[in-house]
């Protein structure tokens, strides 16, 4: 999968996906990343990008002929469109459900705001989506572009060592992942459970979920709304609240 990114930043985007996982993934070709710096296509001397809103008030507002020739350097010769999304506190909230759907794209244009935002005419042009990462605002794109990327590259087949590697996390089924843990068996007094060294996976499989399910009761109870719940589910839930309403 390709992402093309349009940023004042380059070397932000760079710093932080050039390494680990994805860095991996795009040394063997998996993902291609490209960082493309807005300044670089200013008639500007100075590579100025931003200039005062028409509204008045504070702040200033990138301009849309710099973005638009970022983006034509990608988007030119090509024989189809980008899907291109803007990075803004005002778009639909990703989710992973959003991310699942974003990887089954081959090409993804992230264009990153600065400022006051962008210039709502080049956003008219060439953004097909607005995309936020939580209700609030930061500095600029970069921090959820690259948050939008590592989430979306790691369910590319081949990133991450097998699918199983993100489907049993929080969030892909609609709940919290179970507790995990590793060697020692015993550190600062305590164990790991019993379960988890029994051997019996059907066991096993049963408390992970069931860990699940407490997980999300007790830190997003909102998730239990939209998961896919069984009967037995629903009782667990309802036996848990009874037995534990301090931890609720």
């Amino acid at each position: 999968m390709r992402f093309d990114v349009l940023t004042l930043f380059p070397e932000m985007l760079e710093a932080v996906l050039g390494s680990s996982i994805i860095g991996r993934a795009r040394a063997a070709g998996l993902v291609e990343l490209n960082f493309i710096d807005i300044r670089d296509y200013t008639k500007n001397k100075h590579r100025k990008v931003d200039d005062y809103p028409y509204s008045g008030g504070g702040g200033m507002l990138m301009s849309p002929e710099p973005v638009y020739s970022a983006y034509m350097s990608v988007a030119e010769g090509l024989s189809y469109k980008p899907y291109t999304v803007y990075m803004s506190p005002r778009g639909s909230v990703f989710t992973q459900d959003t991310a699942v759907s974003l990887a089954k794209l081959d090409h993804m244009v992230i264009l990153c705001g600065h400022y006051e935002g962008v210039d709502q005419r080049v956003l008219d042009e060439i953004a097909d989506a607005e995309i936020s990462i939580g209700d609030f605002v930061l500095t600029g794109g970069e921090i959820p572009a690259m948050a939008v990327i590592d989430t979306v590259a790691r369910l590319i087949p081949g990133v991450l060592a097998g699918s199983g590697s993100y489907q049993n996390e929080s969030h892909f089924q609609g709940l919290l992942e179970h507790p995990q843990y590793t060697r020692p068996y015993e550190w600062h007094g305590k164990k790991v459970p019993d379960v988890l060294m029994s051997g019996n996976h059907e066991m096993i499989d049963r408390w992970k979920h069931e860990q699940s399910l407490i997980a999300t009761l007790r830190n997003r109870p909102d998730m239990l709304e939209k998961a896919w719940l069984t009967v037995g589910d629903a009782e667990f839930i309802e036996r848990y609240k009874a037995e534990n309403e301090d931890k609720v």
